[in-house]
């Protein structure tokens, strides 16, 4: 053997003894290893996403819908008020004396309130009738009532529907909220005197009726409900 041959199997064994040393010290890659640890994935919203996929906040809570997903919008709220009117002004001064109040759920208490009242009076139902009264306006009601009551008379009516609600005027006044609204309903009414015969309206023939009523509440009270204080026509 030559000299040059013994510099290369001298070269060959410090390879080897290399090569076992690195393989001790490393070890071999089994494909169980952890992934290397990515800085942009353990921020905040990395955390939020996790847990609304396994944690108990999971849902949609924290999810932006973007235009064009599968989740149907939600409608947008009414313009009750155009911005900078008065009844705007009123409307918020409302809002924030009540957290409950909203002009769309208010209106739809309004509606049913508004036939109610109506049935209630031609059928002279004096127990709903002031559940749903201010103690003037029911006193009002109750001689209407007993005017008809003493003449014999009896009003025969029939509520066909409302067709329209609008809030005409809203304000607070200290701690009582009065909002107006205009109804336009359409029914049938006919006044009978003693005898039967028809002395006013027609039992067949409907006819439009437009209200203008206001309703109040106070707001620092616990009872929500609210009762009617001012009739007019329109």
């Amino acid at each position: 053997m030559t000299g040059y041959d013994l510099i290369n199997l001298f070269f060959l064994a410090i390879a080897v003894v290399v090569f076992f040393r690195l393989r001790s010290v490393l070890g071999k890659r089994t494909g169980n290893e952890r992934p290397p640890s990515d800085p942009y994935s353990s921020g905040p919203f990395e955390r939020r996403s996790q847990d609304d996929d396994t944690g108990d906040n999971a849902g949609d809570d924290n999810v932006i819908r973007l235009p064009g997903s599968d989740e149907p919008a939600k409608s947008a709220k009414p313009a009750y008020a155009p911005e900078g009117t008065s009844l705007a002004a009123g409307l918020a001064q409302i809002e924030l004396a009540d957290r409950s109040f909203t002009p769309e759920g208010f209106l739809d208490g309004a509606g049913k309130a508004h036939e109610m009242i109506v049935t209630a009076f031609a059928a002279a139902d004096r127990k709903t009738l002031a559940q749903l009264l201010d103690d003037q306006i029911y006193r009002d009601f109750e001689a209407a009532i007993e005017e008809r009551e003493v003449e014999g008379r009896i009003l025969e009516q029939s509520y066909v529907g409302l067709t329209g609600a609008t809030i005409t005027d809203a304000e607070l006044d200290g701690s009582r909220s009065r909002i107006t609204v205009r109804f336009t309903s359409d029914m049938t009414s006919a006044l009978r005197a003693a005898n039967g015969d028809i002395v006013e309206g027609s039992p067949e023939a409907v006819r439009q009726v437009i209200d203008v009523w206001t309703f109040e509440r106070d707001t620092t009270s616990r009872d929500p409900n609210w009762k009617l204080v001012a009739t007019g026509t329109s």
